[in-house]
């Protein structure tokens, strides 16, 4: 892991599941292996499918490289997260009467 400068990357195996349903819309990705993705890590999926019809469910097999943060972008992501995070309290929740 550097600080500063060249960021390590590494290309694994993965599995991604694309449905479009009435009762689903969604996309995953699941990593081979035991990789844990840190706060600033880009994960990168290569020939992906970028669309389907309706009523349709995928899942195929592809490469992804994942690009680690460095420690000043991991921390960055960290309190970027921990201030999207506090704007959530600002927001009331009210039975509609004011």
């Amino acid at each position: 892991m550097s600080l500063f400068g060249k960021r390590t990357s590494f290309e694994v195996p993965c599995t991604v599941e694309i449905e479009q349903t009435s009762e689903s819309l969604h996309a995953h990705v699941i990593l081979d292996g035991d990789i844990e993705i840190r706060p600033g890590d880009e994960v990168t999926v290569h020939d992906a499918p970028t669309a389907i019809g309706f009523g349709e469910r995928i899942v195929v097999r592809r490469t992804a490289t994942v690009v680690r943060a460095g420690l000043f972008e991991g921390l960055r992501a960290r309190l970027e997260g921990y201030l999207e995070l506090t704007e959530l309290y600002e927001v009331s929740f009210s039975n509609g009467r004011v």
